[in-house]
């Protein structure tokens, strides 16, 4: 048969514009699409080859090869699949969008589940991605159970030539004539890059084809680039825990093993597999900007993105693993995913798989739980800010420690609960750095003599968390350093002290700038003063973080309340001072010492540590003389 010129059937110098300017993002996508398209060619043979056993017969040893040669500047993609003979490769390579997998598919729509092979390409377009790193293209196919081959030819511009011509064996040879500007695709190394990122678990074979010259004789040698090993697709029982570890390594560049491994596959309605392992340790970078989204997608085994930020909400994005899907919606790049009803059930059935077995490591494994919450708790507990609908269980999953747990022992809500005294409505919390920091604070005073819990909400996210919450298993969520709390003093007794206060109060409480008033105290037992601010305000600990974030000017501060214990000493005796002489001048700086070591209490810094100082020294002076 005479070589023959045809016409591209479509308008192919625009849509190859799009194709090559638009529709990839990146040139090395190519190798990709070629490869799928290998990868289904073989996968179609060995389906049809299950009822006719002629058309694999002679070679069954599936394997697609790449050959580089630099000197010729050629790139050829062989397969020993399914093959086209003249009027397949006139329709299926002289049309875009028109795909021959697409079409296979509809046939097979009548056979049973078990016996569909996965097919990779369903656009018909990723084949003239060639056409963005080569400035022409050769096609030698030969179909399954004939003997006849074909030859297919273009530069891309409009039209293509076919020819017969011969070739050995059945499949395809695609053969890129590489432009100078893509001479990088030659190179053994990023071939293999391109192969591990996009096509390492296509279940085929992927064999680098190299050819040496050695005493006068070539020699040929194939190097498989791919592992082919997707371990996500096999029985979980199957798994050993060396390879988990070892799949780990291989997608999240740790160097530990994972904390905990999580595989399953959903069925029925949507079909997808899932790998996800939790790791024992927050990577440096976790927080920055470079820091992509943990799960890694596939559809059929092909990867498409490490960076799907529909897969995980962004509270678990420390998860790492792989999705594969059959059924997912690419767009014709297959490079993003359109808006797809099934990415958002993956979503929800990976949420829930994950923070079930985060329930399960808390309640049979505490110890491992303690430790990946030391690591991960903070951007978890940020969950309860962010999804509503998970927002109990997400609450149910923080550990806290309390004033009454040990260095190394915590408390969940539920325990917190539970151990609440019969007559206490509320879930007391207290705010700061460490517990070391907040065991001692004078906040704390009234609820020791009450034998009451309060928790430490040591993480900066935790008043966030507080306030978004708001309760917990029908109790509210109260912080002993804000507002009101419930009478801890007789009511005569402290309508009496208020009384006896009132005019010392309101003299300091117009001499001290920072306050906005000053008030009898409820909450002290022990201690002279303590700062607190009004239900709903920005605590002390928040202000500080936003003071260290350079946000302060953003937010103004909380009006503090300078709270006074009526029944201590210092107390006691500037009340004293002021009913002999209310001008007394002394009363204004024991009022700002009583102040100041309220700040030092809450864990803020005093403005004026030098005047705190003078006032305390001078004071020093007049006691001991």
């Amino acid at each position: 048969m005479k070589s023959e010129t045809l016409e591209f059937k479509t308008e192919l110098k625009q849509l190859m514009e799009i194709i090559i300017h638009s529709l990839y993002s990146h040139k090395e996508i190519f190798l990709r699409e070629l490869l799928s398209n290998a990868s289904d060619a073989i996968d179609k043979v060995r389906f049809e080859s299950l009822t006719n056993t002629a058309l694999a017969e002679g070679d069954e040893d599936w394997k697609i090869r790449v050959i580089a040669d630099k000197e010729a500047k050629t790139l050829t993609i062989s397969d020993n699949g399914i093959g086209m003979d003249h009027e397949a490769v006139i329709e299926n390579l002289g049309t875009i969008a028109r795909s021959g997998t697409r079409a296979f598919i509809e046939q097979l729509k009548n056979a049973k589940a078990e016996q569909r092979p996965e097919l990779i390409g369903q656009f018909g377009v990723g084949f003239y991605a060639s056409f963005m790193v080569a400035d022409k293209v050769t096609v030698v196919s030969r179909m399954a159970g004939t003997d006849k081959a074909v030859r297919w030819e273009s530069d891309g511009q409009g039209s293509f030539s076919v020819e017969e011509t011969q070739k050995d064996s059945r499949g395809t040879d695609i053969t890129l004539h590489l432009k100078d500007d893509a001479e990088e695709f030659l190179d053994e190394w990023r071939i293999r890059t391109i192969v591990r990122k996009f096509s390492d678990f296509i279940e085929h074979p992927i064999m680098l084809v190299k050819t040496e010259e050695k005493d006068g004789t070539t020699e040929t040698t194939e190097d498989r680039a791919n592992s082919g090993q997707a371990i996500w697709l096999r029985p979980r029982s199957e798994i050993k825990d060396e390879e988990h570890a070892e799949f780990y390594k291989h997608i999240s560049h740790d160097f530990e093993e994972p904390l905990k491994t999580i595989h399953f596959a959903a069925e029925g309605t949507m079909e997808f597999k899932a790998l996800m392992y939790i790791p024992k340790k927050r990577p440096p970078y976790f927080f920055s900007e470079e820091q992509k989204h943990g799960l890694q997608l596939y559809v059929k085994r092909v990867f498409i993105t490490d960076n799907c930020e529909k897969l995980l909400p962004p509270y678990l994005g420390f998860v790492k693993g792989v999705v594969d899907s059959s059924d997912l919606s690419l767009n014709v790049s297959r490079e993003m995913l359109q808006q797809d009803k099934l990415l958002d059930k993956i979503r929800k059935s990976l949420v829930s798989k994950i923070l079930a077995a985060l329930k399960e490591m808390k309640e049979k494994s505490l110890d491992e739980y303690k430790t990946f919450f030391a690591e991960f708790g903070p951007i978890l507990k940020s969950g309860i800010a962010q999804d509503f609908e998970h927002r109990e269980a997400l609450a149910e999953l923080a550990i806290f420690s309390s004033t009454r747990t040990e260095e190394d022992q915590v408390v969940t809500l539920d325990q917190y609960v539970e151990g609440m005294q019969a007559d206490q409505e509320q879930i007391y919390y207290l705010v700061g750095e460490s517990k070391q920091a907040l065991k001692h604070s004078p906040y704390l005073e009234v609820f020791a003599a009450r034998n009451e819990e309060v928790l430490f909400f040591t993480d900066p996210i935790d008043e966030i968390v507080a306030n978004t919450l708001g309760e917990y298993k029908g109790k509210k969520l109260k912080a002993v350093d804000k507002g009101e709390l419930p009478e801890s003093i007789n009511k005569d007794k402290k309508e009496e002290l208020q009384k006896t206060y009132k005019g010392l109060f309101d003299f300091l409480g117009s001499s001290l700038e920072p306050v906005k008033e000053v008030r009898l105290s409820t909450r002290l037992k022990d201690s002279a003063s303590c700062l607190v601010v009004e239900e709903g305000a920005m605590g002390a600990h928040m202000e500080r973080i936003m003071k260290e974030m350079g946000n302060d000017a953003m937010l103004p501060p909380s009006e503090r309340i300078l709270e006074l214990n009526g029944e201590h000493p210092v107390v006691k005796a500037m009340q004293a001072l002021y009913d002999k002489d209310s001008s007394d001048a002394r009363l204004v700086d024991y009022g700002w010492i009583l102040y100041d070591q309220a700040v030092l209490a809450e864990g803020s810094k005093i403005k004026d540590p030098a005047a705190f100082a003078k006032r305390v020294n001078d004071l020093l002076l007049k006691a001991s003389s």
